[in-house]
């Protein structure tokens, strides 16, 4: 039988968050939601259902068996400073995409060339860092549609990729081995990418899919 981890989610009040909360609740998942304030997250959790708990940040990494980050980049490096004992041993999902307003159509990298592997670079090599959900819309995972969207999944662990690969699968989308956490920077600078176009082409929600493939 498939192990249903419990599930952190760090940030896990903002849109990203939710939505995924919500996705992954519905495909039975012990879900954590993690707020700077204590209120916000029991807020956030009363919000999605009884069976959600709400919690400081600290201690929803402590408590989750995979956590979450879904902060926007200028919170990143200070959330994960400050739970840096508690995600040590555990699998980290790390959604941060470097966003720099209000150029969030351009791409704009950090010195690493990666948000995330600057996130795996503080934590050290006892973190499992992956990088996964940098293209898909929190608008719609917030929606009741299915999404027609697949994940880009990069980490230096295979092992930790496959897990999150198979959770991402459970909630109704299809992940990619996309090799090693350096290549979190394609996936990373596509977001602005996929901005561009969904002004361009005045689309909402604009995503990629991995073609090639005998289904």
């Amino acid at each position: 039988m498939e192990r249903k981890y419990k599930i952190s989610i760090l940030g896990g009040t903002g849109d990203l968050g939710s939505g995924l909360a919500k996705r992954l609740i519905t495909a039975n998942y012990k879900i954590l939601i993690g707020s700077r304030k204590i209120d916000t997250a029991k807020d956030a959790a009363d919000s999605l259902g009884n069976s959600v708990q709400g919690m400081l940040n600290k201690d929803a990494a402590k408590h989750g068996d995979i956590v979450i980050l879904t902060v926007p980049f200028s919170n990143q490096t200070t959330i994960i400073e400050e739970c840096f004992h508690e995600l040590q041993e555990k699998i980290l999902i790390d959604t941060t995409v470097p966003l720099m307003p209000p150029k969030v159509g351009t791409v704009q990298l950090p010195p690493s060339h990666s948000a995330v592997v600057s996130g795996q670079e503080i934590l050290g090599n006892q973190v499992r860092v992956v990088s996964a959900f940098q293209n898909i819309s929190a608008e719609l995972l917030n929606s009741e549609q299915q999404i027609d969207c697949d994940v880009l999944v990069c980490g230096n662990s295979k092992e930790a990729r496959e897990i999150v690969i198979e959770i991402i699968n459970d909630i109704g989308m299809k992940g990619w081995h996309g090799g090693q956490l350096a290549n979190s920077t394609a996936a990373e600078a596509l977001t602005s990418v996929l901005i561009s176009i969904n002004r361009h082409h005045k689309i909402n929600h604009s995503g990629i899919k991995i073609t090639g493939v005998d289904h």
